[in-house]
């Protein structure tokens, strides 16, 4: 356990190492590690770091579903094959359960360190019973008219079989017994996921949030009432996410759907996380109701469920987050009076997001849209937001007559479901949806808007690091390139026909690409700098 989250750093436990390989699972807790030190330091504002300890917890649930799942299917399927650096499946699991305590600790140290801050910045996280009379007045008025309907208290017996529980689901356990005629039993409360982790009270200049599972607790009587209470304890399981997909399957989307409604109905528990002083007995009900005696088991000696701490994080407070930037449009399409495809025609040019705006592409598209000289746009979608304004813009173009074409991938992780939404509504509105490779993944953002000019045809291409994902393009650092060159835009050309047809290019002349160019390009780089070293040159 680390003595203080600033042992983090020296605690990693992977610097130095001798060994040719590092293990990929591992490697990648190191960097969750990384993401704890940032959590950790002291020159990031207050709730920033409370944001980025949500943000390691988030992570870590995420390298359960699927990574630790992957790893746990080799296992029930009886593979021993090694990895890279030597390791078994199975004796990875173990060293990721080790290495998991350690992150998990570190966590916890974190957490205490940023809810004492916190409670000095007079943000503060307490206990229905630590409230003055009028905050616990109106609390239990809040539970009485907007939890308490929503709750659904089950008791575990024979009649009352034990639920199906989601994966990350918080759920409270109770020991309950009635003096009246000594009945004994367990009971369950799952917390519902529509309602706010952090239950903010009012309470004047002072910001207090209340943890739901606290009201619960709190309020265990009226849930089971002429029951008293023996024991209690939250607990929350992880389950496995992999979607099992046919690669021979007649019809993709068909497939992933039925992939994800029984992804619905459960995964195997891969992990189970129970608070610190939960009774053995409950444990072991627990874990034998849910089958789930392979799987990782922490006890938590902080808050479980981590990630919905963001919850606590108020823009009301800018003294204690980041300084909100200021972003900019592209200078270069504010000489042409916000015509992009004239800025293109004039000369090619990168925008840089976050500090640019993401707005740009989202006008391009939407500029072509409506053009009634642009007679074709082609588009990749790998991840977009809930309401896309890239997707109306294809839409619309689609209406007013063009020829649109939408490489949608559906193996976006965690984005599968709303990716086959796109697609209906794409085409249902005439847009040409194709899925690209069932053994490979579509990660390329590229739009190809192809225009009449005169007598020529023209293309301008946009070429970007990022999703088509314009409130992730406010967080995360990528690149947007415009152009309008005649060779990139046949290679992009080029580049959809392979994604839509299987035209494998015979040749490009500017880009290179997985699977087809992109790595005996890179080995020729390589070697290239291998002569280099060789002949003593820099």
């Amino acid at each position: 356990m680390a003595s203080s989250i600033t042992d983090i750093a020296s605690k990693r436990g992977s610097k130095g190492s001798s060994k040719k390989y590092l293990n990929r699972e591992l490697s990648w807790l190191d960097f969750n590690l990384r993401v704890l030190e940032t959590a950790a330091s002291k020159k990031v504002p207050l709730l920033e770091r409370v944001r980025f300890l949500s943000i390691s917890a988030s992570n870590l649930d995420e390298f359960y579903k699927v990574r630790v799942a992957g790893l746990a299917g080799q296992v029930m399927e009886g593979v021993t094959d090694r990895s890279k650096d030597g390791l078994t499946p199975s004796q990875q699991l173990e060293a990721i359960r080790e290495k998991v305590r350690f992150l998990l600790d570190s966590q916890y140290e974190c957490e205490k360190e940023l809810f004492s801050l916190c409670k000095k910045a007079k943000i503060k996280i307490v206990t229905p019973e630590s409230l003055d009379r009028s905050s616990a007045e109106w609390l239990s008025e809040w539970f009485s008219k907007k939890l308490f309907p929503v709750l659904t208290p089950l008791a575990i017996d024979p009649a009352h079989p034990f639920p199906f529980i989601q994966s990350e689901s918080l759920v409270c356990a109770v020991q309950l017994s009635r003096a009246e005629d000594e009945k004994r039993m367990t009971g369950l409360i799952l917390l519902p996921s529509q309602v706010e982790r952090f239950i903010r009270v009012p309470g004047g200049k002072k910001i207090q949030f209340v943890p739901i599972e606290k009201v619960i607790e709190h309020n265990m009587k009226s849930l089971f009432p002429g029951f008293e209470v023996e024991d209690q304890g939250i607990f929350q399981i992880t389950r496995d996410s992999l979607l099992e997909i046919d690669e021979d399957a007649k019809d993709l989307v068909e497939t992933f759907e039925t992939a994800l409604k029984q992804q619905r109905r459960g995964g195997s528990v891969i992990r189970v996380d129970v608070n610190a002083d939960m009774p053995d007995a409950i444990v072991d009900f627990i874990m034998d109701k849910i089958e789930a005696q392979d799987a990782h088991f922490f006890r938590i000696k902080g808050m479980l469920g981590l990630e919905s701490v963001k919850q606590i994080i108020l823009d009301e407070r800018s003294d204690l987050l980041y300084k909100r930037m200021s972003i900019r449009y592209p200078e270069r399409v504010r000489e042409f009076g916000g015509d992009v495809i004239a800025a293109i025609r004039q000369k090619d040019f990168v925008v840089h997001h976050p500090y640019e705006s993401f707005d740009v592409v989202v006008e391009f598209l939407k500029q072509a849209a409506a053009d009634p000289a642009v007679l074709t746009i082609k588009q990749t979608l790998y991840r977009t937001s809930e309401d896309s304004p890239i997707v109306k813009r294809l839409i619309e173009a689609a209406e007013a007559g063009k020829s649109v074409t939408a490489m949608v991938e559906l193996k976006a992780r965690f984005d599968e479901k709303a990716n086959i939404r796109w697609a209906h509504d794409l085409e249902d509105a005439g847009v040409q949806v194709v899925y690209g490779f069932i053994d490979l993944k579509t990660h390329a953002k590229v739009s190809l808007v192809v225009r009449r000019e005169g007598s020529d045809i023209r293309t301008y291409t946009h070429f970007g690091t990022g999703n088509y994902h314009p409130v992730n393009a406010k967080i995360y650092t990528d690149l947007s390139y415009f152009t309008a060159d005649e060779a990139l835009g046949r290679d992009a050309a080029k580049l959809f026909n392979y994604m839509t047809g299987y035209a494998t290019p015979e040749k490009m002349e500017r880009i290179f690409f997985s699977p087809v160019t992109m790595r005996p390009k890179v080995l020729e780089l390589i070697r290239d700098e291998i002569d280099h070293a060789k002949a003593g040159r820099r």
